[in-house]
């Protein structure tokens, strides 16, 4: 898949399968769901490194996963998450920085919370020759300005602030944009304002696509969910059923038997 297959398909009326990975592992194990684009999010900061916001993931290690995804060989176009702080600094440090992803790690595109304020530097890394997809309506990374994980666009205000903001990263060369944590009609309607894919998380049914957090709808990530989660699996239940499994064995001389022996 590339950017142009993305977009194609919100042509065709399709809708696009999205979901995050965070290592070799996570990413192969989507792999026979041929979903349409895998991002490796900043997410991990929280699911994978254990912090309580996306805030303090660093480049470093957001190239470090993205590598790992990239190894599983996927036929998803592969999309990096800008981390806090990689792109809103200066022009140059967004190119270097994007520039990273593509050289280092080798995904496809990379991901730029924010709207038109960020508009520039989208146009900027496009005509760099690196694809853009926008993250508007709830962006982890203004958590401390935003007071909070809050629904987004509950005004007719905001509702035509984050419009403007669709359309200012379509016409700077975004191929897509996220949508997270608005109301369902302002998904429909987003979606239905700009010729761009709008992938929805938390933006009700009628976004073009769809993206969820890996660990959440596998149930791996154990904290408080969002509303918008459906877990479709309990993994994580049975694999520490079966980490207890194992303990109990070893401890009480069963594993390993002659059968696990050489």
């Amino acid at each position: 898949m590339n950017t142009e297959d993305i977009k194609k398909l919100k042509t065709a009326g399709k809708k696009i399968v999205a979901i995050t990975a965070y290592d070799w592992a996570t990413a192969s194990l989507c792999r026979d769901a041929g979903p349409d684009i895998v991002l490796v999010g900043d997410s991990l900061s929280m699911v994978a490194l254990g912090y309580d916001t996306t805030l303090p993931v660093t480049m470093d290690e957001m190239v470090h996963h993205a590598k790992a995804v990239v190894r599983a060989g996927l036929a998803a176009l592969i999309v990096a998450d800008m981390p806090f702080m990689s792109f809103n600094v200066s022009a140059e440090s967004a190119v270097y920085n994007a520039g990273r992803f593509i050289k280092e790690a080798g995904v496809k595109a990379v991901k730029i919370e924010g709207g038109i304020g960020l508009s520039p530097v989208v146009r900027l890394l496009v005509e760099r020759g690196i694809p853009v997809m926008g993250h508007i309506g709830l962006t982890p990374q203004d958590i401390l300005v935003m007071g909070g994980y809050k629904v987004q666009a509950k005004t007719p205000e905001k509702i035509e602030l984050l419009i403007k903001d669709a359309k200012a990263l379509e016409e700077a060369g975004a191929f897509s944009v996220v949508l997270e944590c608005v109301p369902a009609e302002v998904g429909k309607l987003l979606s239905d304002s700009i010729g761009i894919p709008v992938i929805g998380i938390g933006a009700g049914p009628f976004c073009d696509g769809q993206i969820m957090v890996f660990s959440d709808l596998t149930g791996l990530y154990e904290k408080k969910k969002a509303k918008f989660v459906k877990v479709y699996a309990d993994a994580g239940t049975v694999i520490k059923d079966a980490v207890r499994k194992y303990a109990d064995e070893v401890r009480n001389g069963d594993f390993p038997d002659k059968e696990h022996s050489y």
